[in-house]
């Protein structure tokens, strides 16, 4: 029998949808005092990362929060898609600015990996985050890496996609899904 993806990702360490941590605020990093503790909540959501790489392609790229490895803590990386291209270090990250142009696409969650769901975010947002040192950071993303991190960041807000997805629509079963192991699509206009 095929076990199914959201047992593969509980097997590999990833909380699943109904446990707590979930639905709750991640804790922010005092930094530059916490730094120890931001490098090792880092370290292991990038060891996560590696593992659940090996079991699973992510042809739009892939991210993960602190509290899908049951850690409370504002940490969250993401891997865009692009071949080669350097992972994400979130700390403390807080969505500051969202366009008016959204789309919807459909998202996957590592935390309820059974279904995926048709979600409206924003095109363009822009993100204040904490480094090491203490400062802070502004970046704009767009697109696909905007889904990524806007994902993510609700992760540390204890949202779940599911949570804006339109009122009626449902997430489909996986099963149903054919757009694995391909990008989101944008029309440039």
């Amino acid at each position: 029998m095929d076990v199914r993806p959201s047992q593969r990702m509980r097997d590999l360490g990833v909380v699943q949808r109904g446990a707590g941590i979930l639905t709750s605020t991640a804790r922010p990093f005092d930094l530059p005092t916490e730094r120890e503790e931001a490098e090792r909540v880092v370290d292991e959501l990038f060891a996560a990362i590696e593992r659940i790489g090996q079991v699973h392609p992510f042809a739009k790229g892939m991210g993960i929060a602190a509290p899908q490895i049951g850690i409370g803590r504002a940490a969250a990386v993401v891997q865009p898609a692009e071949p080669g291209a350097p992972a994400l270090i979130l700390l403390n990250p807080r969505v500051t600015e969202c366009s008016r142009e959204t789309d919807e696409q459909y998202e996957g969650c590592l935390s309820f990996f059974d279904v995926r769901g048709l979600v409206p975010r924003p095109l363009r947002i822009t993100v204040a985050t904490t480094a090491l040192d203490g400062s802070s950071v502004t970046t704009v993303y767009e697109q696909g890496l905007a889904r990524l991190v806007h994902h993510e960041v609700d992760h540390l807000e204890g949202l779940l996609y599911a949570d804006r997805m339109e009122p009626g629509v449902e997430p489909i079963p996986v099963e149903e899904y054919r757009q694995t192991g391909r990008s989101w699509s944008y029309n440039h206009s």
